[in-house]
């Protein structure tokens, strides 16, 4: 999952092994399958855990006689992408090799001292880089309320020549720093607002106008003791424009006026293979739709997404959005999104579709609600996993889609936000770890999945597939092709019956 459209962070202790990994065997668990379509009940038995894994052995094997990475333009990324799209060709479905342009960017250094001590730091994605050995400055404290570092009343006019320190939320990051620099500050650090490290981008290179790094809320609180202090912030990146491709297939039956769309990031960051982040999302959506097969019998067509770039800001899927037209975005019905479903000390959570959580963003666009409802009760009823709602934050792939209307919704496992105890006792695993230990970091590797989480999700995934290629029309009105059928015929039948009747001499045959 990317959060706030990804930054990898430098290795840590914690993560350094793989041993939060529950069994790669999936334990006993409800098996039921609640009632559906046909469709949907074939796919979530045909859909094996066993079959998705061989698609994240592969892809390590890839990442691991390529530098260790899949990014985005790398060779690494380039094979993933090919074993996608020929295993998709082979099985007969229609696939387009979509390139576009990012600014690659890959973080140097990263390092900040203040009071005599390290504080560990994440450079924000796209930032202006420090000179080596960095900038010292004395630490200006940003003032707190809803939108601190947004305005620029929220500066004094000392900032000047300092590094601001501000809380996170009320604007983006890219926001914040163009404030402080507008102010004359020279680094901008922004502390987080909740648990866990804060990993940000400022959108892309033309946004970007001083070095800016992001730090945990409990460093943030330990900065903030120290205004008026200098301290010094190292943040470089290497930066070039260069080119990627997504892989987009599609099934060959199916109504193509109504398609229903599934997506995944297929890129890495650079410090790793992104095995849980994304290779799972990847590696479920390619068995899903192997075993859905090219020609399958569908009122509705079936598009996947294979993304790059995202851990660049969601470079791949954007561009994606922003070459349809109008009628071409119309044409597609939903959009389900899948970053992150094997996570290794997994929470289980949908993409929060009607804002019953009532946090951030607010809901999606219409029909995302009934998406959410179609994961959550699935997820209860056949395996016994009670969901939580997550916010559409922006901070994965769904982000263009229900920017332009589009109704979204998908599955993931958590990244590096720490795990809470009431979610321990409901989920298992351990309370206060992240989610995923080794988020954007080299230990992102096969021992870095729970397969039991693994194996549950990508059952999300088929049965969602099943439900929305049998019908949409509690999205959006649009009946199955027989059913809609049946029902013209039925008026027709009706009708004529009526003129029937009124050419008997019923003078009622032709009213309501």
């Amino acid at each position: 999952m990317s959060l706030f459209r990804k930054r990898f962070v430098p290795p840590m202790a914690l993560a350094a092994g793989a041993t939060l990994v529950l069994g790669l065997t999936p334990a006993a668990a409800t098996t039921t399958v609640p009632d559906g379509p046909a469709l949907a009940k074939q796919l979530v038995k045909k859909v094996d855990v066993n079959g998705v894994n061989r698609h994240l052995i592969a892809l390590q094997r890839i990442a691991d006689t390529n530098g260790g990475t899949r990014a985005a333009s790398t060779p690494g990324h380039q094979k993933s992408a090919e074993y996608i799209a020929t295993k998709l060709e082979a099985a007969g479905f229609q696939v387009t090799r979509q390139e576009f342009p990012f600014t690659y960017s890959e973080t140097l250094a990263e390092k900040l001292t203040a009071g005599g001590q390290d504080v560990p730091v994440i450079a924000m994605e796209y930032t202006v880089s420090t000179p080596v050995g960095g900038i010292t400055a004395p630490l200006a404290v940003v003032a707190v309320d809803d939108t601190s570092g947004c305005e620029a009343t929220d500066y004094t006019a000392d900032v000047a020549g300092k590094i601001a320190l501000i809380k996170r939320g009320g604007c983006s990051f890219a926001q914040k720093q163009q404030t402080a620099a507008a102010a004359g500050a020279v680094g901008a650090i922004v502390y987080n607002n909740t648990d866990g490290a804060l990993n940000g981008t400022l959108g892309g290179p033309e946004n970007a106008k001083i070095p800016t790094g992001g730090v945990t809320a409990a460093a943030g609180a330990q900065l903030a003791t120290l205004g008026g202090q200098n301290v010094t912030l190292e943040l470089r990146a290497f930066q070039e424009a260069r080119t990627s491709y997504n892989v987009i297939a599609e099934t060959k039956t199916g109504r193509k006026d109504n398609v229903v769309m599934l997506g995944s990031h297929l890129d890495s960051v650079p410090a790793g293979p992104g095995i849980n982040d994304n290779g799972t999302g990847s590696a479920a959506l390619l068995e899903t739709a192997l075993q859905l097969g090219s020609s399958p019998k569908v009122n509705n067509a079936v598009r996947f997404g294979f993304w790059s770039a995202e851990e660049f800001g969601l470079i791949g899927s954007t561009y994606y959005v922003d070459q349809l037209s109008f009628d071409e975005q119309l044409n597609i019905a939903l959009y389900l999104n899948f970053d992150m479903i094997g996570s290794p000390n997994a929470g289980y959570f949908a993409y929060d579709g009607d804002n019953s959580d009532g946090v951030g963003a607010g809901a999606g666009p219409y029909g995302s609600a009934q998406i959410e409802k179609t994961f959550v009760d699935f997820m209860q009823a056949a395996r016994g996993v009670s969901v939580e709602g997550t916010d559409f934050t922006g901070r994965s792939d769904y982000g263009e889609f229900i920017a332009v209307g589009i109704p979204a919704g998908g599955l993931d496992t958590g990244a590096e936000v720490l795990k809470t105890p009431a979610q321990a006792a409901k989920w298992g695993g351990t309370a206060g770890i992240a989610f995923d230990p080794c988020y954007h970091q080299a230990c992102d590797n096969l021992g870095n999945v729970d397969r039991v989480a693994l194996d549950r999700n990508a059952d999300g995934v088929a049965w969602a597939l099943g439900v929305y290629a049998t019908s949409t029309e509690s999205i959006n009105g649009v009946k199955p092709g027989a059913a809609a059928a049946k029902s013209l015929t039925a008026q027709k039948r009706s009708t004529q019956r009526s003129l029937t009747a009124h050419a008997a001499g019923d003078p009622h045959a032709l009213t309501a």
